[in-house]
C-alpha cells in the first residue's frame, strides 16, 4: 500500500510532516510493504483557501491513503470519493514515525472535526 505524507523538504523517513495537506511543498509518498520513497512536488500548493486539487498526481502514483496533521474537508472528501483514505497523523513528527503508527494501526481516520486544524505555512 502507498501512503502520502505532506513534507517542506526531502529527508527521507526524516522528513519533519508539513501541519497542512495542500499546502506542502512536497508530499513522501512511500510503500508501505517494501519501503520504497519518493518525493513529489507539489505543483499546487500555492493556491486560494478551498482551491487545492489533492487528488492530482497521487491516484496516478498508486497512493491509496494519506496521512497528515491538517487538511480541509473538502480536501478530505474528493480523496475519499477516488478511494484515498485520510488518517489524521496528530503526534508523529516524521514520516518514519507516522509510517510506524500508521502500521500499528494507531492512526484515526481523518473527521469532520479535524479539518483544518493546523494551518502551518498555508492560506
Amino acid at each position: 500500500m502507498k501512503i502520502a505524507f505532506p513534507i517542506e523538504t526531502d529527508q527521507g523517513l526524516d522528513s519533519e510532516l508539513y501541519g497542512h495537506f495542500g499546502s506542502a511543498p512536497i508530499f513522501a509518498v512511500v510503500d508501505a510493504d517494501s519501503g520504497a520513497f519518493e518525493a513529489v512536488d507539489n505543483g499546487q500548493h500555492e493556491h486560494a483557501h478551498g482551491q487545492c486539487q489533492p487528488t492530482s498526481g497521487l491516484s496516478e502514483r498508486g497512493v491509496q491513503a494519506v496521512a497528515c496533521q491538517g487538511m480541509g474537508m473538502r480536501a478530505v472528501q474528493k480523496l475519499n470519493e477516488i478511494g484515498i483514505s485520510v488518517y489524521l497523523a496528530e503526534g508523529p513528527t516524521t514520516v518514519g514515525q507516522a509510517l510506524q503508527e500508521f502500521q500499528a494501526g494507531r492512526l484515526p481516520l481523518f473527521q469532520p472535526g479535524d479539518a483544518c486544524r493546523h494551518h502551518h505555512g498555508c492560506h
